[in-house]
């Protein structure tokens, strides 16, 4: 069964667009949903939770049209957008008794897991949790009424480096049964290294790539050479960096054939990401 199918996909805004995004996530995978500042990472994550009307395409989840089954499917997906920051002056276990009484599958015994383990206190206020626990927090929240999908924006900003590597081990243990995913968007690419399976990448509202994480930095080059070198194969980069020694630049590995001559080195996910960035700069 696929948890997340998304197909062609468009929104328009007066300066942003989505055009046709599509992508796929099964059963018991991490997606890192990758891109920079403004590329439309949240945008889409709130389209495939039906918050925005989109102007056309189509979303399932769970094999269901998000739109005629939101209900059923909210259910059992758990979501986090940013920190919770209403009822600051509240105690957090009033603000679980109000959020659970919206979930029939609300599970207590998870509840009270997930609290334990990261030590969270129910008489402690909002306001007195630092930004790591309230991370914990939400998390826990999203995980106790037994959802199969996580779909979760920014989760690790803002956690210093020790507080993300626990995220990224928590949602390895969380999809160990091969019953759940994973969707989550970031901007920290150390972070996917660690457990991504898939990488999604957005660039100015198109896909750029969805595959494994292994298969999509595979996919690119970077080659290295004089700048007397560039103006011949400039034409065969993604886009390209010049210094006093000459140049850097992406390519795609299909393309190799168009730059011989060059060192050829391999490309991290924030190589992939700086030099397709660079282009949209061009």
């Amino acid at each position: 069964m696929s948890i997340l199918n998304v197909v062609n996909i468009n929104k328009t805004y007066e300066n942003f667009k989505l055009r046709d995004v599509s992508f796929k996530l099964e059963k018991g995978y991490i997606m890192g949903f990758i891109g920079e500042n403004g590329a439309g990472k949240t945008t889409t994550l709130k389209a495939i939770l039906n918050m925005i009307h989109i102007e056309s395409g189509k979303i399932e989840v769970f094999d269901m049209d998000m739109r005629s089954g939101e209900q059923q499917i909210k259910e059992n997906i758990g979501y986090m957008f940013g920190g919770i920051d209403f009822y600051p002056r509240k105690k957090i276990g009033l603000i679980t008794s109000v959020i659970k009484r919206f979930y029939s599958n609300w599970n207590e015994k998870v509840y009270r897991h997930y609290m334990d383990k990261f030590k969270l206190d129910e008489g402690k206020k909002l306001h007195e949790l630092s930004h790591g626990m309230k991370v914990k927090y939400n998390l826990t929240l999203a995980l106790s009424h037994d959802s199969k999908f996580l779909i979760l924006d920014e989760p690790t900003s803002g956690l210093d480096p020790a507080a993300r590597d626990d995220l990224m081990e928590i949602f390895q243990e969380i999809i160990e049964d091969g019953e759940r995913s994973i969707l989550f968007s970031t901007h920290i690419v150390s972070d996917l290294e660690k457990c991504a399976d898939y990488i999604t990448y957005i660039n100015n509202g198109r896909i750029i790539d969805c595959s494994s994480r292994e298969d999509f930095t595979d996919t690119y080059r970077l080659v290295r050479g004089s700048k007397k070198q560039l103006d011949s194969v400039k034409g065969g980069l993604i886009s390209f960096k010049e210094d006093s020694f000459g140049f850097t630049g992406l390519i795609e590995k299909e393309n190799l054939s168009s730059v011989d001559g060059l060192e050829i080195g391999t490309a991290g996910l924030e190589d992939i990401m700086i030099y397709y960035s660079k282009r949209g700069a061009k």
